[in-house]
């Protein structure tokens, strides 16, 4: 006889790899944390195989949890899908998302993934812009909600999160010991003129290796290690890595990551969306 996975179970294991613990996952899900461990433990109970290794500090999944993991995804999506497409309460519509392009990953990807599975009919546009053109387009209604990346705040303005801006470059580069030090920036980028004065701070010579209005071209000569960049720590692309660089060079201010709403009372797909954005900037 065929037997029933329980999704309510099986939302909350996912919750929880995704989150790396039980305590997070709760908060995510809005349940307590005892309830969530008996979904887990009632999951396990069902298919007869332990789903999480609690040997250690944290939380990690077995083998046959990794394998699980895949299956309930694709399972928890088809089901959010299901849902919002045949429900009465369903949002059609679009939303303008503009987000500096530095911050994009990792945290903007898994948010426009969770927003599609829970409202398909909505469409969201992203703009990656600088953050002055950004707040020039929200200021003109161009936008529903930016993002931005200042020193501070403007009225109407939410702060995600604060957090150091730190050196990359090209995993194992060399390019961080060179005298001129050689940068890569946009042209307009809101952090390139803070370190060069970080750096005349401290009396390292520096040059512009690298200008360009594209993040195209200075992600790759990142990647071939022509020249060192700054970003927001936690945002780092997976083909660059921190520069380790002992104190060779100068450390750099706090920077936040700023958001800016429209004001659309009433608007649930919208209050979502803002929702998810929080919790992403939450786990960075």
């Amino acid at each position: 006889m065929p037997r029933n996975l329980d999704l309510t179970a099986l939302r909350s294991f996912a919750t929880v790899a995704d989150a790396g613990g039980v305590t997070r996952a709760a908060g995510l899900l809005h349940l307590t944390q005892s309830a969530v461990s008996m979904q887990l433990k009632r999951l396990e109970e069902s298919l007869g195989r332990p789903l999480l290794d609690r040997s250690g500090r944290g939380v990690s999944l077995t083998a046959d949890g990794e394998q699980l993991l895949g299956y309930a995804r694709r399972i928890l999506r088809l089901n959010d899908e299901v849902y919002s497409r045949l429900t009465d309460q369903a949002y059609e519509g679009e939303v303008v998302l503009g987000v500096p392009s530095d911050v994009v990953y990792p945290a903007i990807p898994k948010v426009l993934r969770q927003f599609h599975a829970e409202y398909p009919r909505m469409r969201v546009q992203l703009i990656s812009s600088y953050t002055s053109r950004l707040k020039s387009m929200f200021g003109r209604g161009e936008c529903d909600v930016i993002l931005t990346t200042e020193e501070q705040k403007d009225a109407g303005g939410e702060t995600l999160t604060a957090l150091p801006l730190v050196w990359v470059g090209a995993p194992g580069g060399q390019a961080w010991r060179q005298r001129p030090l050689r940068l890569a920036f946009e042209h307009n980028c809101i952090f390139r003129k803070e370190v060069q004065e970080a750096l005349d701070e401290v009396g390292i010579p520096w040059e512009m290796g690298v200008e360009s209005d594209s993040t195209r071209t200075i992600e790759a000569s990142l990647s071939a290690d022509l020249a060192v960049h700054a970003v927001i720590e936690g945002t780092v692309r997976s083909d660059l890595e921190v520069v380790d660089h002992g104190g060779a060079l100068p450390d750099l201010s706090v920077t936040q990551v700023n958001m800016y709403a429209a004001q659309k009372s009433g608007n649930e797909a919208l209050d979502e969306l803002l929702e998810m954005i929080r919790r992403a900037f939450d786990e960075l």
